[in-house]
């Protein structure tokens, strides 16, 4: 996979330990472009040291138990996976914060936590390496089934898009897309993410938003109709 201006092929492509940056209800898939707004010191921190190294930032979110008690602690447990993102592009704001965007390379699974005297958390990772691949299947997406929940979304919510660059967009781009735009909840972020492949990212997007709008607006069949 090419990400800016590196490559990442293999496992030894990648750190064994990077830094995390919790975030609850924030989703990074590979291939993906997440922009951040970094103010808090620790976290400046953190990035000054990635872009001064390999520039690996790992996306993670609470626990969802963490995130079900509404109250997180100053060091939070943790989910079992995350992504790496790429620092591609860095701005100083003049008011003491970073703009940052990241792209996604792959997704990991949580280890263990590295001891350190940083003011931010690093843990040893094992990442997935299938997906530094881009041999996903993308003709077993339903495509019609995706774009109509996403339609019904959008007129349920009187919300538009720009449809003629949905069209165009691949079922890859368009499944990670949404996936990382909707507006659901850090649950079902987590679900997304942890998806095994681009299909079952897919199908799993079409359900979320099917019980979204049943909850909501009443016979979820008839809106997607």
């Amino acid at each position: 996979m090419q990400v800016g201006n590196a490559r990442y092929l293999t496992a030894g492509d990648l750190p064994e330990t990077v830094p995390v940056f919790p975030i609850s209800g924030v989703l990074l898939l590979p291939g993906g472009q997440l922009p951040l707004n970094v103010f808090e010191p620790r976290y400046l921190a953190m990035f000054d040291a990635a872009l001064s190294g390999n520039r690996l930032i790992g996306m993670i979110q609470p626990a969802m138990s963490e995130v079900q008690a509404n109250i997180l602690p100053e060091r939070p447990n943790l989910a079992p996976v995350g992504c790496l993102g790429r620092i591609t592009s860095f701005t100083e704001t003049g008011d003491g914060r970073y703009i940052v965007s990241l792209a996604g390379v792959c997704r990991f699974r949580l280890l263990d936590e590295v001891t350190t005297t940083k003011p931010f958390r690093s843990f040893h990772i094992a990442p997935f390496v299938a997906d530094l691949a881009s041999a996903e299947d993308e003709a077993q997406v339903n495509r019609a089934g995706l774009l109509a929940a996403f339609k019904a979304y959008l007129e349920a919510n009187k919300l538009e898009a720009d449809w003629e660059s949905v069209e165009r967009a691949s079922n890859l781009t368009l499944v990670n897309s949404l996936s990382m735009m909707s507006p659901f909840g850090p649950p079902e972020k987590q679900a997304l993410l942890e998806a095994p492949d681009l299909k079952t990212r897919a199908e799993t997007l079409i359900a979320i938003t099917e019980i979204v709008l049943a909850r909501t607006f009443g016979d979820a069949d008839t809106m997607l109709q």
